[in-house]
C-alpha cells in the first residue's frame, strides 16, 4: 500500500529479495572469516576460515551495486531508452510490467497530446511495495495523472486492439514469463498491439536474444544495444524492434 502522506516519488527496490540475499549472504561469509576459528573441520574436510574474505567481498560488493542501481543507475537507465525513441509528443504509449511508475512518468513527460498506458501484475516480488495505490500515488506526484491509465493485466494476453501503440516500453519484466510459451505469447502480443511504423523498447538482463529473434521473425526491424556496465546492474542490454509500415 502506498504512503499517500509521502512528497517524493518512490519507485521501490528491484527484487528486494536478490539484494536482501546478496548483503545477507555476505556479511554472514564476512563474520565466519573474522570471528570463526583459523580453521573449521567439517568432517574429513578442513576450510581456512579467511577463504570467507573471497565470497564475503564477492557478495557484499554485488549488493552494493545493485543497491547503486536502485538508488541510481535505474533512473539513467531510464533516460537512454527514453532517448533511444524521437518524441513527437502525440504517441499512444505502452509500458508493460509498469512497476511503480519508472518509465511510464518518463514517457508520460515526453507527451503533449499522447497518453501513456502502464500494465502489471503487481508482484511484491519483483519490486517492493508494488501495488496500483503506490503506482497511481507516483503518478499523481510527477503530476503526469491526466497523461496515464493504469490497467492490471498480463503481457501474455492484452486487451488492447491491433496496432494501438506509436511505442512500447518494457524494462525487467518479460524474462519473469518462466515458460518458454507463454513468453513467446508476450512477445507475439508485443507485435500485434504496435502500430506500424511504430517501435519497441525492450531491456532485460536475459533472454534479450530471444526477444530479439522473435521480433526479427515477426517482420520487425531489430537492434540491439549493448549493455550498460557502469549504470546498470545486472548490466541491462536494450532491444529495439521497429514495425514497418504497411
Amino acid at each position: 500500500m502506498a504512503n499517500s502522506t509521502s512528497t517524493t516519488p518512490d519507485y521501490g527496490i528491484d527484487a528486494p529479495n536478490v539484494l536482501r540475499n546478496l548483503l545477507v549472504f555476505g556479511a554472514l561469509c564476512l563474520a565466519v572469516a573474522i570471528f570463526a576459528p583459523p580453521f573449521i573441520h567439517l568432517g574429513p574436510v578442513t576450510l581456512d576460515s579467511r577463504s570467507f574474505y573471497w565470497p564475503a567481498g564477492f557478495l557484499i560488493g554485488e549488493g552494493l551495486l545493485y543497491l547503486v542501481y536502485v538508488k541510481v543507475g535505474k533512473f539513467r537507465h531510464r533516460d537512454r531508452m527514453l532517448a533511444l525513441y524521437d518524441w513527437r509528443g502525440d504517441e499512444q504509449v505502452l509500458d508493460i510490467g509498469c512497476g511503480r511508475g519508472l518509465l511510464l512518468v518518463g514517457a508520460a513527460k515526453h507527451l503533449t497530446t499522447g497518453r501513456a498506458s502502464g500494465i502489471d501484475i503487481w508482484s511484491k516480488v519483483d519490486l517492493s511495495g508494488n501495488s496500483i495505490e503506490a503506482t497511481q500515488h507516483n503518478l499523481q506526484l510527477e503530476g503526469v495523472t491526466d497523461r496515464c491509465t493504469l490497467i492490471s493485466e498480463g503481457a501474455q494476453k492484452m486487451s488492447f486492439p491491433d496496432a494501438t501503440f506509436d511505442v512500447i516500453l518494457s524494462n525487467l519484466c518479460i524474462h519473469n514469463i518462466y515458460d518458454m510459451k507463454t513468453r513467446h505469447q508476450a512477445l507475439s502480443e508485443i507485435v500485434r498491439v504496435l502500430k506500424p511504423g511504430g517501435t519497441a523498447i525492450v531491456s532485460d538482463y536475459k533472454r534479450t536474444s530471444e526477444y530479439a529473434d522473435r521480433f526479427r521473425a515477426a517482420g520487425l526491424d531489430v537492434e540491439r544495444k549493448s549493455a550498460n556496465w557502469f549504470t546498470t546492474f545486472p548490466p541491462l542490454t536494450i532491444v529495439v524492434a521497429r514495425k514497418p509500415v504497411l
